[in-house]
């Protein structure tokens, strides 16, 4: 089954390489949008099996965009990726208590962000 995925990050060159790294994991990338609040929308139309969210972005921020997602039943079993520049515990912590069920730090490798999409998307029911 083809996964389709979500991507929101407002730096162009972070958006593209996680499109790269999504086609590398072999999924399909349904969407790659600049703001939270297009990524709540999108998601919310769309419903993506996946969704790579920045925490920080314009509109709404990633941890915004996961809360929103895991309240509404229409959108709660969507996976969720957070990136973000924050890499402490704190910053962590507060991203799987979003709702995040993945949190990768940046900057990461190519290879890292594919490791995490496959692994995030492997529960993929069939």
């Amino acid at each position: 089954m083809d996964v389709r995925v979500l991507v929101a990050d407002d730096e162009e060159d972070i958006r593209a390489l996680v499109c790269l790294a999504v086609a590398k994991a072999g999924c399909t990338v349904t969407d790659a949008v600049a703001d939270g609040s297009t990524a709540l929308a999108t998601a919310r139309t769309e419903l993506p099996d996946f969704v790579v969210l920045d925490v920080s972005m314009p509109g709404a921020t990633g941890l915004e965009v996961c809360t929103a997602l895991r309240a509404d039943p229409a959108t709660a079993g969507i996976r969720i990726l957070l990136l973000s520049a924050g890499a402490s515990l704190d910053d962590v912590a507060r991203g799987l208590a979003a709702g995040a069920d993945a949190y990768l730090a940046k900057p990461f490798g190519v290879a890292a962000l594919v490791h995490q999409v496959r692994a995030l998307t492997a529960r993929q029911p069939a």
